[in-house]
């Protein structure tokens, strides 16, 4: 930093509803302490799966989705957001996405829309086979971000 000027003006916090949010939470107020930055916070909603609700395959019926639990589902996910983002009373401006989706894709296509110049998320801490089998939504932003991304190590089990 030069004089006051911080070269991240546009932050993209992604958060999901977990413990291992809260260490990312701490990371970003300190870096937005005494900044005039403009935030957005972003939660990805993976796709609601066809539920089996009165579905019976020998009668032919089709599981279906259920409408009502995948917005219950974004409703909670904008609640979580804005309590959240009343914390953030230093920032200049601050915006909030709720995404359905993959996870990875919809946290880069947010970066890019929203033109974030910094990007800071978690990592769940998985290691061995655990994280083979899962993959690391932290390695592949990184790999893909079109701006630099800060990710924090949390262990949360």
């Amino acid at each position: 930093m030069i004089m006051g000027y911080s070269k991240f003006q546009r932050i993209l916090l992604a958060l999901d509803d977990s413990p291992c949010s809260d260490k990312v939470m701490e990371y970003a107020h300190s870096i937005l302490e005494g900044q005039e930055a403009t935030l957005a916070l972003v939660t990805v909603i993976p796709p609601t799966s066809p539920a089996s609700y009165g579905a019976d395959p020998l009668l032919g019926q089709q599981p279906i989705v259920v409408a009502e639990v995948a917005e219950i589902q974004q409703q909670a996910a904008q609640e979580y957001l804005d309590r959240l983002a009343a914390d953030f009373t230093s920032v200049k401006e601050i915006f909030t996405f709720t995404r359905v989706g993959n996870i990875r894709e919809e946290i880069l296509t947010v970066a890019h829309e929203w033109a974030a110049d910094l990007l800071i998320l978690g990592t769940n801490g998985k290691t061995g086979f655990e994280h083979f089998i899962s993959g690391s939504v932290s390695e592949s932003v990184i790999r893909k971000a079109q701006c630099p991304v800060l990710v924090i190590p949390s262990k949360c089990d």
